[in-house]
């Protein structure tokens, strides 16, 4: 069980208060909404439930619970290099690559001025090549939130338990921002909005559980009509969101 110390470190992590801007994203649901495809809160819905299921569980969550393990003290640089290439590598359009590079060097500057500055994981966090990407920071940011209940000569709380919460946390933090976007493009009430996220955090256990069990081979990031959409929005005559 975590420490209330670490519960809250990782509802911290999940807030939209978080100022990494995860709020200025729809992952491509205006876009979406834009091409007739999303029209009312069940469609919102179903869109973002497909969202968890086929791209978030099978790409950015596991490739989140294996960095959170190779940051683990020792860290793995070439573990971690591999993970970062295959992130980048993986985005599907340009506005999405530059989402998880903006939101990872945001994260990067948050624990640079954090109660973790001085651990030599954030700057070696930042070297990460071209950029550090948003599942690899936040990772990072989750292991130092979970081992800080554990001084450097005890154990730290490790392996699927620490991961699972990490991707708790990272897949929340995803949904309430969705929920938001959903308002602001569809647009939605609160109230619906509210039903939405009912809905996605009923799922989110599930894709954690699928996440962690998923080997590095079956890792996967095809989703080609929001790869479309996403393109199609960086070029949106009229838009509220950054992607």
């Amino acid at each position: 069980m975590s420490s209330p110390a670490t519960l809250l470190r990782l509802m911290w992590l999940a807030s939209p208060a978080l100022p990494v801007g995860g709020f200025s994203y729809s992952e491509g649901l205006e876009a979406a909404v834009e091409a007739g495809h999303v029209r009312g809160e069940a469609a919102v819905g179903e869109w973002l439930l497909d969202q968890l299921n086929l791209s978030l569980a099978r790409a950015d969550l596991p490739a989140c619970a294996q960095a959170f393990l190779a940051w683990q003290s020792p860290a793995d640089p070439s573990r971690l290099q591999a993970l970062n290439d295959w992130v980048l590598a993986t985005r599907e359009s340009a506005e999405f690559r530059l989402q998880t590079e903006q939101m990872g060097r945001s994260l990067v500057e948050w624990l640079r001025n954090g109660e973790h500055a001085q651990d030599s994981r954030i700057a070696r966090c930042a070297g990460l090549l071209p950029s550090p990407s948003w599942p690899l920071v936040f990772a990072l940011a989750c292991v130092l939130a979970v081992d800080a209940d554990h001084p450097p000569e005890g154990e730290p709380t490790s392996g699927a338990a620490g991961a699972r919460q990490a991707l708790l946390a990272l897949a929340f933090g995803w949904a309430e921002n969705m929920a938001q976007a959903a308002m602001k493009s569809v647009p939605l009430g609160q109230a619906a909005a509210q039903r939405i996220l009912t809905r996605l955090t009923q799922a989110i256990p599930q894709a954690v559980e699928s996440a962690l069990a998923l080997p590095d081979a079956e890792r996967q990031a095809f989703t080609p009509m929001l790869a479309i959409l996403s393109s199609r929005h960086e070029n949106q005559y009229s838009r509220l969101f950054r992607s």
